[in-house]
């Protein structure tokens, strides 16, 4: 059986970028019982859409209803996975035994995912998981290669696993830090991402900051190319992309990515030099941050940190298309650029295209000079046909 690619999406439009981009799976976050509370997250009319969309072009939604609950989060919790069922969604992700256990005693079609949440490490605690009728792990982050190649030995349980996104400063999210200093409970939903923001570091009561550098205890971002041949190997069932709360263009970038490997693998047996060029230079469009492999190799060491906070935005997302027609694309600016500038149309299928900006309007049919207005609509020839699913972005 084929591997699992599974997508983020923080809302529909970033739903359909996945589906579109070659996600055979899609992970959303309803209004309730999720974390991401800051993400814009799906209404139970939005998840209907987004599963009649997925199943039409035979791709699957999971829905996350994983919060750590109390004992007051549980009012309306059985009513929502009833509804969702109904919906029929295929799959629900949980951290919660009681969550689990609802589901399967209230008989309910879809299957129950266990969460990265749970920090799922190793095989006793993926045999317990079983016995609970868990239908899919989601291991931790922190599993090295050679852990996941003993667990692959010693179960028969879908394993998932994480190939690309942020990582966290504790296990698993299982992080107070938010807490603390925020009161935003992180595994409720209310991360605050206090490993990333900038610090002083003292040490008996000196100062030990430089040059205005301040001390940031995040993690570079995960980007494990480099072990997904041997992951397909393996045969885990699912490839993870973190990041409902990431961008289109950066859900559309990641996942063709990895559709290019994962599709080369299939033809050729294995991927070759030429196709994980052609991913690098995707995954380096999409990303701010530094990344590494994460945990595949080894615990990490220094050099998996961020010890400072001086990540530039990225800035190679021109404009989205909004229409076409004869040859005029209408679009909606998002970053900074200007007449006979050579630019790249980036579409779900097929080779980039190239072009120089030889016209480009307002509404009102004014020339424009520079698109320097973000969300400003307007409009250019472009050499190729365009939709809605293509992004126009730097050369």
């Amino acid at each position: 059986m084929k591997v699992e690619l599974l997508a983020p999406a923080g809302d529909l439009e970033r739903l359909k970028v996945a589906i579109e981009y070659g996600a055979d799976a899609v992970y959303i976050g309803g209004k309730q019982f999720s974390l991401r509370a800051r993400a814009s997250n799906f209404s139970l009319a939005d998840i209907k859409e987004a599963v009649q969309y997925a199943h039409q072009r035979n791709r699957k939604v999971f829905v996350t209803v994983n919060m750590i609950p109390h004992n007051s989060d549980f009012e309306g919790l059985q009513q929502y996975l009833k509804q969702l069922d109904e919906i029929n969604v295929d799959a629900i992700i949980c951290a919660s035994v009681a969550i689990l256990t609802m589901v399967k005693n209230l008989n309910l079609k879809m299957e129950v995912h266990i969460s990265t949440q749970q920090t799922t490490t190793n095989s006793v605690a993926i045999s317990y998981w079983q016995n609970k009728k868990a239908d899919r792990i989601v291991l931790a982050r922190e599993v090295t290669y050679e852990n996941l190649k003993e667990i692959m030995k010693k179960t028969t349980l879908p394993i998932e696993v994480f190939i690309h996104g942020g990582m966290c400063a504790n296990f698993s999210g299982r992080c107070v830090i938010s807490n603390m200093l925020t009161n935003r409970d992180a595994n409720r939903g209310g991360c605050a991402q206090s490993c990333r923001w900038s610090y002083h570091l003292y040490q008996n009561d000196k100062c030990l900051d430089k040059e205005d550098k301040l001390l940031s205890m995040g993690s570079k971002d995960m980007c494990a190319y480099d072990y997904l041949e041997r992951l397909l190997d393996l045969g885990v069932a699912s490839l993870k992309i973190e990041g409902r709360m990431k961008t289109a263009y950066y859900i559309a970038t990641v996942v063709k990515a990895y559709r290019i490997l994962i599709d080369d693998y299939y033809k050729n047996g294995k991927i070759s030099q030429k196709k994980l060029k052609e991913a690098i230079v995707l995954f380096e469009r999409g990303s701010n941050r530094e990344f590494f492999s994460g945990f595949y190799p080894s615990i990490p060491d220094i050099a998996g940190q961020i010890y400072n906070n001086d990540v530039q935005a990225n800035q190679s997302y021109l404009a989205n298309v909004i229409d076409y027609g004869a040859g005029i694309a209408t679009i909606e600016v998002r970053n900074y650029f200007k007449l006979n500038d050579t630019l790249r149309i980036f579409n779900p299928q097929g080779e980039d295209v190239y072009f120089k900006v030889t016209s480009l309007v307002d509404l009102d049919g004014e020339t424009v000079e520079i698109a320097n207005k973000p969300m400003q609509i307007l409009k250019m020839k472009v050499p190729v046909e365009v939709n809605t699913f293509t992004f126009i972005t730097k050369s």
